[in-house]
């Protein structure tokens, strides 16, 4: 599923749909360069999931922040600075995949660990300033009906 973001409300927009369908035990996996807007997304995620503006700092040097969500807990990790997948572990994610709604920058950095029930977005910077190129990708049949009211354009 592909789709242009043309503004920050757009990706809050976006943001705010997902988060509606979201429930424990669903991961999402934010890919793309950094600037792309994978923290910008992951921060209306969460406010969206609480219900309320909730203070939302990007986890670059905390690795990992959490959030009391009414349904469960909210984990957002940046892994971009790990160096081993058996970091990932260390960090407590890997079980927070079963019960928790999980938020994962830089994914590539789990390796084998990826979760294979995850949602895979991917965002990328376009010629023009502002906009960005959102692609989501997933293979767990969980997707097809969760996303089916999803506006992505």
């Amino acid at each position: 599923m592909n789709s242009l973001l043309k503004s920050p409300e757009d990706t809050a927009d976006l943001a705010a749909q997902l988060a509606s369908v979201l429930q424990p035990g669903d991961t999402i996996l934010l890919s793309g360069d950094i600037g792309a807007g994978k923290t910008h997304l992951a921060r209306n995620l969460i406010q969206n999931c609480l219900g309320y503006l909730e203070d939302v700092p990007s986890p670059t040097f905390t690795l990992v922040q959490t959030y009391d969500g009414p349904q469960c807990e909210i984990w957002h990790s940046d892994l971009y600075r790990l160096s081993s997948p058996e970091e990932v572990i260390e960090l407590g994610l890997i079980d927070a995949f079963e019960d928790s709604i999980c938020l994962v920058e830089w994914p590539d950095r789990l390796e084998e660990l990826l979760p294979k029930h995850a949602l895979s977005i991917e965002l990328s910077m376009t010629e023009e300033t502002g906009h960005r190129n959102f692609k989501a990708e997933w293979s767990h049949a969980k997707w097809n009906d969760k996303l089916k009211g999803i506006k992505f354009d």
